[in-house]
């Protein structure tokens, strides 16, 4: 049977941060916290990165309902 494996998706958010909002927020005004929008754009999409690589990570590792990790493989097959 194969899992679902929809948490994959927040992968593409620092994708989308970056590249597909790109064209939309490449301006110099406003000016948010002191810093032109675009710079703002791409420290906000640095900080996010992260978190969206953990919620796909935590998101793989829930899937694991059974506990049937590599390790508990290796000693059951001792």
């Amino acid at each position: 049977m194969r899992r679902r494996r929809s948490h994959l998706l927040w992968l593409g958010v620092p994708y989308l941060l970056y590249l597909g909002a790109l064209p939309f927020v490449n301006k110099v005004r406003p000016v948010v916290f002191g810093l032109p929008f675009l710079f703002f754009w791409l420290l906000v999409a640095t900080v996010v990165t992260p978190l969206a690589i953990w919620l796909t990570w935590r998101g793989d590792h829930n899937g694991d309902h059974n506990g049937d990790h590599q390790g508990e493989r290796q000693r059951r097959a001792r």
